[in-house]
């Protein structure tokens, strides 16, 4: 792993955990609060329940008050017909028991009426009349019991109130059911869930924001870091080009100044003794004339490596005379010495900065050491091309090509091929380098801002 990798983990990862955090205790408070909410809203909903009954049973006592003075069969059935009209709601009712425990009215469910419910227990067990009757003979007041809604056929709790009606001995009372308080409680926690679902999506949202910004960020980072890097790599290989020129010229100079010079006195000295033999008349077939010439010779070879070498190293007609010159100059000392036909087209300009003529220069002496060494070829052809926006170098031959990816998969190879990219590259240039079986090609081409002084 990178260490702008790790740093960029590092900075995402607290933030991530960060948001997690925040996250839950948000969720745990949320959860907290919709329970306190419930545990709040829950009593006041029962209390107004509650007095909502107590208004229904009052309002139930309001409407049989006359009929309560008179105590006979007539006066009481008109009550139960009047009780048993009065409704509220759906599964809202009045009904009507005796002190013994046997039905009076029910409007709901009619086929109790008359019944003796005395005994009538809930699932539980519990005697659900008696305990009616005993809390309206203590004075009335509220009872939670278990009791069959008309509506669902299904046995569910119910808030009941009941008062005594003492003149005629009769149990009245009413209920509720407390399916509402239910469904009370469970739309407080939808909502609460619904409420805590859009926190979160809220806090993802700004969570993957915050760690999109930091990785724009780090990857913005990254990339200026990466373009600081590439802008110093540039300048250190020209730097690093710049020396290696320097120090090419240098020795080319020793070579030339003083290896050179050393040979030429050697050389002399050697002619001066095969003169002194000549003077002396000695035979030519002398041994000492013999090895003499011998001497001569394997010096005058000497001399002209250590001129190429020294040429190759750094052609005094490129610093004298321009790249031109020192083209043609090493172009045709190349078709002299390989004996390949070599082309050659320029056109002049005198002002080329000397890393671009270097860069250019080297560029050709590394393809035609290749050409000659790989190639094949028996044709060259080199061309310099100068424009006002741009410079172009092209360097052909008809050899049997080769395959770039398969050279530059050797361990060594392409080196050559890498130089020349680095080499231009480093002037801001293109290099454009093509093979195939009727030859390679190699297009250079250099921008105007690379041609300026």
């Amino acid at each position: 792993m990178s260490l702008r990798l790790k740093i960029l983990l590092l900075a995402v990862a607290p933030l991530l955990l960060a948001a997690i955090a925040i996250a839950a205790v948000v969720r745990i408070e949320a959860r907290a609060l919709a329970e306190a909410e419930t545990r709040a809203v829950l009593p006041v909903l029962e209390s107004m329940r509650r007095a909502e009954l107590k208004h229904y049973v009052d309002l139930a006592m309001g409407g049989i008050v006359g009929l309560r003075k008179v105590d006979t069969p007539a006066a009481r059935a008109q009550a139960l017909a009047v009780l048993q009209q009065l409704n509220f709601g759906e599964d809202g009712y009045f009904f009507v028991y005796d002190t013994q425990g046997r039905n009076l009215m029910h409007p709901r469910q009619p086929q109790l009426v008359g019944q003796d419910l005395w005994e009538l227990r809930d699932p539980q067990g519990v005697p659900t009349i008696q305990h009616l009757i005993a809390q309206a003979r203590e004075g009335g007041g509220y009872i939670e019991f278990q009791w069959n809604r008309p509506s669902t056929q299904r046995i569910e709790r119910k808030l009941g109130y009941v008062e005594l009606v003492p003149e005629w001995g009769w149990m009245l009372g009413t209920g509720i059911y407390l399916d509402d308080l239910e469904e009370a409680r469970l739309h407080i926690d939808a909502a609460a869930s619904n409420a805590i679902d859009a926190t979160m999506h809220i806090i993802a949202v700004i969570a993957g924001a915050a760690m999109l910004i930091v990785a724009i960020c780090g990857l913005a980072l990254n990339l200026s870091t990466q373009r600081h890097a590439e802008a110093r790599l540039r300048a250190l290989a020209h730097q690093v080009v710049l020396s290696q020129e320097t120090e090419r010229a240098r020795v080319a100079r020793e070579l030339h100044d003083g290896v050179s010079q050393l040979l030429v006195g050697v050389k002399y000295i050697f002619e001066s003794v095969r003169e002194h033999i000549q003077q002396c008349a000695l035979q030519a077939s002398d041994p000492l004339a013999s090895m003499t010439d011998k001497g001569v010779a394997r010096l005058n070879e000497v001399l002209r490596e250590v001129r190429r070498i020294s040429h190759d190293l750094r052609p005094t007609a490129l610093d004298d005379l321009g790249l031109k010159a020192a083209l043609a100059q090493t172009l045709d000392e190349f078709g002299i010495r390989t004996g390949l036909k070599v082309s050659f087209k320029a056109e002049d300009r005198p002002d080329l900065p000397a890393p671009v003529a270097t860069a250019l220069f080297r560029v050709v002496q590394e393809a035609l050491t290749n050409i000659e060494r790989h190639a094949g070829a028996s044709e060259v052809s080199v061309s310099l091309m100068a424009r006002p926006r741009a410079l172009r170098l092209s360097i052909s031959d008809n050899g049997r090509g080769f395959d770039l990816d398969t050279v530059a998969a050797q361990p060594r190879g392409g080196l050559g091929l890498a130089s020349m990219r680095e080499r231009i590259e480093t002037l801001g240039g293109i290099c454009l380098i093509n093979s195939g079986l009727q030859g390679t090609s190699i297009d250079v081409v250099l921008p105007a801002s690379a041609l300026k002084p």
